[in-house]
């Protein structure tokens, strides 16, 4: 018999925290920069990308407490549309949602640790995969507690360096256009593209709904955990990304990915910098930590309903999807292998945004057809959903046109799912 270990909505919160600080914090700035040179218009892309991961949230906590079953959009897009939805959402989620998201994540560790380490980046990129994956194998429990204090170590962390960036004296070779004249740079075609990695930095907001079987009352710990995570991390990365620019300044950061090691030389000079960037690298692990936990849960809910993915779902005596841990850490390595940070991005962020935002249509349409009040419901109902809406359609838009070849190759990803789902029928 699976054993049935239940996590409160502070280790839930953790998952959210965990998957959310993570790489997009710690390396998209410099890409934004290539798009984006105004300082209050970049903030303002950061501002707009926290109120989509609240409204966001806001919509899974009630689509996770109307039907409260792991999986994430794999099990919403499903129960709402049809099989085939949910079939390829699942697909998506384990090869780009989570999987890519992992492999952005261990390139960046590798990065950071290259110097530390005496490794080269790619060594630590898929060591961290590896360890982590073995760790995520012993049981539920001891996930949690791996979690839970990798994310208070973050937060501790993160939160420190945001404030020294705000209270230190400015770098002067730190030169940012803070003038209001350059605001209107927000609505460019430019800002929608760095609108894109600006969701993937926030990418993790909907982490808890991924897990909703193993949280204890789901209907009042799943919104506290998504809601409260994603307000809280809106202002770590809002601090965050003004220490870094006023730190460090444009000339340094763009098109860096080592944003917060150039922001961190800058504020405490080379030697200290060193140190507490080394730091900040062994710190993204918690969010590989936090993807390599949720992930396999996608898998595990998809096995019930599809053949082909029935023997990765099944679990151990400890309640552990090991298979779907193991593809899923194996697909990562492959992206690690193969491919470059920018494009794993791009590719990832439009996909990903997709499938978001057929979850949060999917609220709008399961409200009509039910009529019925859930024991919880989000707030500013249908404004915060119609804004996700808007907003999602503008970045993607301008996506599929500024990169048609990373949009084309997401596409390409659903259309296998498509075949995949044929072929199992």
């Amino acid at each position: 018999m699976i054993p049935s270990e239940k996590i409160g909505w502070k280790s839930a919160a953790a998952l959210v925290l965990a998957n959310m600080i993570g790489t997009g914090a710690f390396t998209t700035l410099g890409i934004q920069l290539e798009l984006i040179t105004n300082g209050w218009a970049l903030l303002g892309l950061w501002l707009l990308g926290g109120i989509m991961a609240l409204f966001g949230a806001f919509s899974y906590a009630e689509l996770g407490v109307r039907l409260p079953q792991s999986g994430g959009e794999a099990h919403f897009l499903g129960k709402i549309y049809h099989p085939f939805l949910g079939f390829v959402s699942g697909w998506v989620s384990l090869s780009v949602g989570f999987a890519a998201a992992i492999a952005l994540s261990a390139m960046a560790v590798g990065a950071y640790l290259e110097r530390m380490t005496g490794l080269t980046s790619l060594t630590v990129a898929v060591a961290s995969i590896v360890l982590l994956s073995v760790a995520h194998s012993v049981s539920i429990k001891s996930s949690s507690r791996l979690q839970n204090g990798l994310t208070l170590i973050k937060l501790v962390l993160v939160t420190g360096m945001a404030i020294a960036g705000v209270l230190l004296p400015a770098s002067p070779s730190s030169v940012v256009d803070w003038s209001l004249a350059g605001l209107p740079q927000i609505w460019s075609p430019g800002a929608a593209v760095a609108l894109i990695s600006v969701f993937y930095a926030y990418s993790g907001w909907n982490a808890a709904a991924y897990i909703v079987e193993e949280i204890d009352q789901p209907a009042r710990n799943l919104p506290r955990a998504l809601i409260g995570g994603s307000v809280i991390v809106t202002l770590i990365f809002l601090v965050l990304q003004f220490a870094f620019l006023r730190q460090a300044g444009p000339e340094a950061l763009t098109g860096q990915i080592e944003v917060g090691q150039i922001a961190a030389t800058a504020m405490f000079g080379p030697e200290t910098g060193m140190a507490i960037s080394s730091i900040v690298g062994v710190l993204l692990l918690a969010g590989i930590s936090a993807m390599i936990w949720v992930g396999p849960r996608v898998v595990n809910a998809m096995g019930s309903n599809h053949p082909i993915w029935e023997q990765f779902a099944r679990k151990n005596k400890k309640g552990i999807p090991l298979r779907a841990i193991w593809l899923q850490s194996g697909i990562s390595l492959f992206l690690v292998l193969t491919a470059s940070f920018e494009r794993v991005l791009l590719y990832s962020g439009f996909v990903l945004q997709a499938f978001a935002f057929l979850a949060v249509l999917g609220l709008l349409l399961l409200r009509r057809r039910s009529g019925k009040r859930a024991a919880w419901q989000s707030p500013l109902y249908p404004v915060a959903q119609l804004f996700f809406l808007a907003f999602s359609l503008w970045s993607m838009g301008y996506l599929l046109v500024e990169h048609p070849v990373e949009s084309g190759l997401g596409l390409l990803n659903v259309l296998a799912a498509a075949v995949a789902y044929w072929l199992d029928e």
